[in-house]
């Protein structure tokens, strides 16, 4: 029997937001011989829907919704702040969240759950770029901007654009087994189901990008072997350039000290395996480059205040 998912758009949403979860959806769907999910794009009204880069997409009517739901997905857009205060459109979402077996939200689609109250006393995040107002306009939510997707009980939020499409897989697996969803990310080829704790930020997304290429292809292996000498004699000599230097430039194109940016990447590299395999902390630290759990756990306390520990029990994934 098909699983129902209403996803919810309006004039001006991301058309990717809606785009990548039905994908994932119909491609489960398509392996499943039809026994999978029923993609159904609804809007505040039925008819025509123009999505912010000029697309438009025909759904079905939300206030016409009947029978059961089994999710109820909100896209985002930059029109959100508009369709927060549709009152009625609030209301709709409100009732069908209450009914449906679970809600999740896309991007900025969290604000619309936050208005409808399906996030109250629950985590959440957004795109970054709203998480501060999203926290400051709904008190009751527990906003936390960094992770791609966060699951709170029935209820599951994810950042920008193409983390939709994370959060989906997720669903996936979690409703038909992690074999599945990978088939449907290789199907798509996309990365196979990230979790949902890892960031929005890879280090190398946290800095600037370097003008010198020798200086980006030193990020990239610095990022690619985190065990190695990387201490500023190392990396000064494989560019070729005096410690002093390399030092000044580097700090200069990427607004973070050789140091500094080494650290951000070795612990990026930690919180993965965390994430991802059940390693023990001796061994993650050592993987990471980071050597004792001593140094990891400092090291996760300085920029994530929070212990590897708890990082684990909080993000791990449940299909690795």
């Amino acid at each position: 029997m098909q699983r129902r998912v209403l996803i919810l758009v309006f004039p001006g949403f991301q058309l990717l937001d809606m785009a990548g979860p039905a994908d994932v959806f119909g491609t489960a769907d398509l392996l499943l011989a039809g026994r999978g999910y029923q993609v159904e794009p609804v809007a505040p009204r039925a008819g025509t829907v123009r999505a912010g880069n000029g697309v438009t997409v025909v759904a079905g009517g939300l206030p016409e919704v009947t029978g059961p739901v089994d999710t109820l997905l909100v896209a985002g857009g930059l029109t959100v702040p508009e369709h927060v205060r549709d009152r009625e459109l609030v209301e709709t979402v409100a009732r069908l969240g209450a009914s449906a077996r679970r809600v999740a939200s896309v991007c900025n689609g969290a604000f619309l759950l936050a208005e409808a109250g399906l996030l109250d006393g629950r985590r959440a995040t957004t795109h970054w770029l709203v998480a501060g107002e999203l926290r400051s306009r709904y008190d009751r939510v527990e906003v936390n901007a960094d992770p791609l997707y966060i699951e709170d009980g029935h209820v599951w939020t994810s950042a920008g654009v193409l983390s939709g499409v994370d959060l989906s897989l997720a669903l996936v697996a979690r409703d038909h087994g992690h074999r599945l969803a990978r088939d449907v990310a290789r199907g798509l080829v996309v990365y196979l189901h990230r979790p949902g704790g890892q960031s929005q930020f890879s280090t190398p997304m946290r800095t600037m990008t370097p003008r010198s290429e020798p200086l980006r292809e030193l990020q990239a292996y610095i990022d690619a072997n985190p065990t190695a000498d990387l201490s500023v004699p190392a990396l000064a000599a494989r560019v070729g350039m005096s410690e002093r230097h390399f030092s000044r430039v580097f700090t200069e194109q990427t607004g973070l000290s050789p140091g500094r940016y080494v650290e951000r990447s070795r612990a990026d590299t930690a919180r993965r395996l965390l994430e991802v395999t059940g390693h023990p902390l001796e061994r993650v630290a050592r993987e990471a480059g980071l050597g004792t759990p001593e140094t990891l756990y400092r090291v996760f306390r300085r920029h994530w205040r929070i212990s590897p520990g708890d990082h684990r029990r909080r993000f791990q994934s449940k299909e690795r």
